[in-house]
């Protein structure tokens, strides 16, 4: 079997003993080593015969490192969406970089990538141990967040004026592709500056990171609220429960927020395309159920279901980072669920329930909070050890270097066949003809 280790771009050879290596119990990582990307037979026999398998670069300390600690800053930004665990990549990072490495000056770009511009409208915050002590605690970000890139030389010029020497970008597909022109463009110019991405999507919907952080705490809160629709629906005759979750393209919470809440009756995500009229559609569907059993409970990504609604086109619209605006699913399902039974002549209860600003603002549960420590931990390695260009991704059960070109290449997404949403189908119940739009 032929190994392929995907290659890291790298500001050159690491020479440097680190800090590191003076420590009790120091355990470092060999540059040849690596973690499959298949797992299953097939996949691997398959890799077998056309070039070798293929292995990420296995995260963590090196023994000797690029960058001399004292002699550098580093900076950090916070871009897009807030996300439960910001606060705790944050400040994993500043307590790597500052107590492990001895990197003394660490500052935190202001709002994204406007806080590396020079329409910056707050100066870098200086981080260190003390002003990040209890960031594991709260929501939101002390750095804010923006959306959308800025000016790329405009931004690398600012790095430079402030010596700063590796940058860590916090943020999704947008941040990612920012991060990764910012590397590209360092590069041309040889600077000597290192580029790290810490992968941030609520929706798990990034390529080479099996669970982001903040996704658990998504589905956890999620379950919650899906509890309380369900209090609802039962409190009133022939009561409906109605919640929209996040997901723009991806129905992960949605999926897996519906397994661990048995309540779920009907589960919509953007990966399926779903029929509202004639029998066997969802309003039928949703018939059927309160004449069964008098209340019901639906979960719908936010994505899903845009072909449905026709006031304009769906693409009209985008947000700074290129995103498309999509239109209010849970507000069209609302109307429509309720025209359609005040024409057949029954009286439904229907409470709607939007929580995606309260669950995306909360502190990180116990599990993601954990995740956020080992991600920024092994995001100080990489910069410190002269990587660039790259992703602290999480792959097989353990930390990887992923290229940012990879990272960026795709988007995860629900697979219709895949045992995830077959275990989707069998709890809620709900009748596959709902997705036959033929």
């Amino acid at each position: 079997m032929k190994p392929r280790i995907v290659p890291i771009d790298t500001i050159g050879d690491c020479k440097k003993l680190s800090p590191l290596a003076g420590g009790e119990n120091a355990t470092f990582i060999f540059e040849n080593s690596g973690v499959i990307y298949e797992v299953h037979q097939s996949e691997i026999l398959k890799e077998m015969e056309t070039g070798g398998t293929m292995f990420f670069e296995l995260a963590g300390p090196r023994e000797k490192i690029y960058h001399d600690p004292g002699d550098i800053a580093c900076g950090i930004v916070t871009c897009g969406g807030l996300c439960p665990g910001l606060n705790d990549v944050i400040q994993a990072l500043v307590m790597e970089l500052y107590e492990r490495y001895g990197v003394k000056k660490i500052l935190g770009f202001r709002y994204g990538y406007l806080g590396l511009s020079k329409d910056a409208p707050e100066s870098p915050l200086e981080l260190n141990p003390d002003n990040v002590s209890y960031l594991h605690r709260v929501g939101g970000t002390l750095l804010g967040s923006s959306r959308g890139s800025r000016e790329i030389e405009d931004m690398v010029n600012t790095l430079a004026a402030n010596n700063v020497k590796i940058l860590f970008t916090i943020g999704g597909d947008g941040t990612m592709k920012g991060a990764r022109a910012i590397a590209e463009y360092i590069m041309e110019r040889e600077l000597g500056i290192s580029v790290i991405a810490v992968p941030k999507t609520i929706d798990n919907d990034l390529s080479y990171v099996k669970r982001s952080f903040g996704f658990q705490t998504a589905v956890e809160e999620a379950r919650a609220v899906i509890a309380n629709a369900h209090v609802e629906s039962e409190g009133a005759h022939n009561g409906i429960g109605l919640v929209k979750l996040m997901g723009r393209h991806s129905g992960f919470i949605a999926a897996n927020a519906s397994l661990a809440n048995r309540d779920v009756n009907f589960c919509l995500i953007p990966e399926l395309p779903f029929r509202l009229e004639g029998e066997g559609g969802l309003f039928d569907s949703i018939r059927k159920r309160l004449e069964h059993r008098g209340h019901a409970v639906i979960v719908v990504a936010e994505g899903a279901g845009q072909d449905l609604i026709r006031e304009e086109p769906v693409a009209a619209k985008k947000d700074p980072s290129g995103n498309i605006l999509f239109k209010n699913v849970g507000i069209f399902l609302k109307e429509k669920i309720n025209e359609y039974f005040s024409g057949i002549g029954v009286k439904i209860s229907l409470k709607y329930i939007d929580p995606s600003y309260i669950i995306r603002s909360v502190p990180a549960n116990a599990m993601d909070s954990t995740y956020c420590l080992l991600l920024g931990q092994n995001a100080a390695h990489a910069g410190m050890a002269g990587k660039t260009n790259m992703m602290v991704g999480y792959w097989n059960h353990h930390y990887v270097h992923v290229p940012l070109k990879m990272a960026t290449g795709r988007r995860n997404q629900v697979d219709p066949n895949s045992r995830l949403w077959k275990s989707v189908m069998e709890a809620t119940l709900q009748p596959y003809t709902i997705f036959d739009k033929t």
